[in-house]
């Protein structure tokens, strides 16, 4: 496969791509997925905004009424790359590792980064110090720059090996006061369509991330594709969600889309789906970002008034009942939009809107995507029949340095771990994960990782971790735990181990379900069986079942 002549210094990324005869293919369809062979993303999202819409156009919202125009966001990450370059001897092909909430200067640190012809490392403010760790370990950066709240873990992860720069604080040495030092005038580096510009890790099955390598071209290349196609966006919306922009659901929905078309943001470092909806119709928001979670909460409130304001409401990270999309539409009059995507191809690739919608179905595949169902030798299936989703299009799976690329790229397809059906109409129906990764509100929660972190817990000997199905989160994480000799597992020992998790990794992966056993179900060779736990978590909903109907 041809590469065009890189750009980065440091060639640390492009020679990290696993080889090419393990990519999938890529497909162009669409005349608007013809980029030019040199493209900055950056400065095709920021700098043809100003160019197109104007400086004073209002670009990034926050709850409290403040507003950076388009000309403001340039300015600033502009500034951003100055530090970057001038200050901190950022070369192109840098790694600069980013930490932090959804906020304005997030965005243009991600906005600078990438115009310095660096590569942002997309991370959750909420992972703790031996998880930051691990993606250091992977992916190098020379820089961390992190909101100012969340230094002490990644601080701790950094060592002495990499520059941590904070911003939001009041120190004379913040990345906003050194901004400020800045004229703010900065050109794009003028990188390849095909240079690496994000990385962005998953979680992964089996205990170590995973992290997928991103190029400019790819950027631009879900706004033209899912937003440009499903959402059809114009200058005067205003998008909002719950996404975090660690997530390349949050960074495409909150920060590319509406960059991409002129429309402006706003941006809530967290908010429960009530707050949620609440600030998002003070500002006037027109297209929701969320998941089907967040809708059932903000109807059990009795606040669907609050979502009648929204144009378009799209529903993603976790399966999308036939039951919610009817009581949205019931209690709103809107009909959302349903739709999958992932972290290695950045973001929604099958969906549905408007009259092409059909309730209980996924959609179709997304312009400039298709899709198909393969069976386990990865032969396509015809109608009707289960089996896994696998996609083609102008974005696809490349693991930086990971094994596991063989397991999501099967005979040039992009293979989810999603189980789905295609009806005769190529409409796509969710029936489970094909993996043992637990989806809980959206999130993607690795089971090994979260077992890992019980086992550290001095009274477990050992543990077993599956999702739980849930009809408010789609899935909780349900933890099988056998404990040392003579301690009891009673409720203060759960909430223990729950406490010890939350302190260990991402509180969001906590087990909300820990079962003491005294044994765990284990083959002849002594390969832990998770599918007879799936099984009995199973047969236990089936006789629940009933019960609940009876009460109905």
């Amino acid at each position: 496969m041809r590469m065009t002549p890189s750009a980065h210094v440091d060639t640390f990324t492009r020679d990290h791509l696993p080889p090419a005869t393990t990519w999938p293919a890529l497909e162009f369809t669409l005349p608007e997925l013809q980029y030019p062979e040199r493209l900055n993303a950056a400065a095709a999202l920021i700098d043809n905004a100003v160019a197109e819409h104007g400086a004073d156009r209002p670009a990034l919202r926050t709850p409290d009424g403040t507003v950076w125009t388009y000309g403001e966001l340039q300015k600033r990450a502009n500034q951003v790359a100055q530090v970057l370059t001038e200050d901190l001897g950022v070369v192109p092909g840098n790694r600069v590792l980013l930490r932090g909430p959804n906020n304005s200067w997030i965005v243009a640190v991600w906005l600078g980064v990438l115009k310095a012809g660096a590569v942002a490392v997309t991370t959750m403010p909420m992972l703790r110090s031996i998880e930051v760790a691990s993606l250091i370990r992977l992916t190098k950066p020379v820089v961390a720059i992190s909101d100012h709240r969340f230094i002490a873990e990644l601080a701790l992860a950094a060592g002495k090996d990499v520059a941590v720069l904070p911003y939001g604080s009041d120190d004379d040495g913040d990345l906003t006061a050194r901004c400020a030092a800045k004229s703010g005038q900065f050109t794009a580096v003028d990188t390849a369509a095909d240079d690496v510009a994000l990385l962005g890790p998953t979680s992964g099955t089996t205990g170590v991330p995973k992290v997928t390598m991103h190029f400019h071209r790819d950027i631009l290349a879900n706004a033209d594709t899912f937003a440009r196609h499903i959402l059809q966006p114009t200058a005067d919306d205003v998008f909002a969600g719950s996404p975090p922009l660690a997530f390349t659901f949050g960074l495409g929905g909150l920060v590319v889309f509406p960059l991409r078309f002129g429309a402006s943001s706003l941006l809530t470092e967290r908010a429960g789906p009530v707050e949620l909806a609440e600030h998002a119709a003070a500002a006037g928001a027109t297209v929701l970002f969320t998941a089907p979670t967040a809708y059932r909460a903000i109807l059990k409130e009795g606040r669907g008034d609050l979502l009648r304001g929204l144009r378009i409401a799209v529903s993603a990270g976790e399966h999308l009942s036939r039951e919610t999309w009817e009581a949205v539409r019931d209690a709103t009059g809107l009909r959302l939009v349903n739709g999958i995507g992932s972290t290695e191809l950045l973001h929604v690739f099958i969906s549905a809107a408007g009259d092409d919608i059909r309730p209980g179905t996924t959609g179709r595949a997304v312009p400039g995507f298709r899709a198909t169902i393969l069976d386990g030798e990865g032969n396509e299936v015809g109608p009707g029949q289960s089996g896994r989703l696998a996609v083609i299009g102008p974005t696809g799976c490349r693991y930086l340095d990971d094994e596991r690329q063989a397991n999501y790229v099967i005979g040039g397809w992009n293979v989810t771990g999603d189980t789905f059906v295609m009806d005769e109409d190529g409409y796509f129906t969710y029936q489970a994960r094909s993996d043992n990764m637990i989806v809980s509100s959206g999130y993607n929660i690795g089971a090994p990782e979260v077992e890992a972190a019980i086992d550290q817990h001095p009274d477990v000997v050992e543990n077993a971790v599956i999702g739980r199905p849930d009809p408010e989160r789609g899935s909780v994480v349900c933890a099988f735990v056998v404990l040392r000799d003579g301690v009891i597992g009673d409720a203060g020992k759960r909430k223990d181990i729950q406490d010890f998790v939350k302190a260990t990794i991402a509180p969001y992966k906590y087990p909300r379900d820990i079962r003491f056993v005294t044994e765990l179900p284990r083959n002849p060779s002594g390969k832990l069986q998770h599918f007879k736990l799936r099984d009995s978590i199973a047969a236990e909903t089936q006789e629940l079942t009933p019960a609940c109907q009876s009460q109905a």
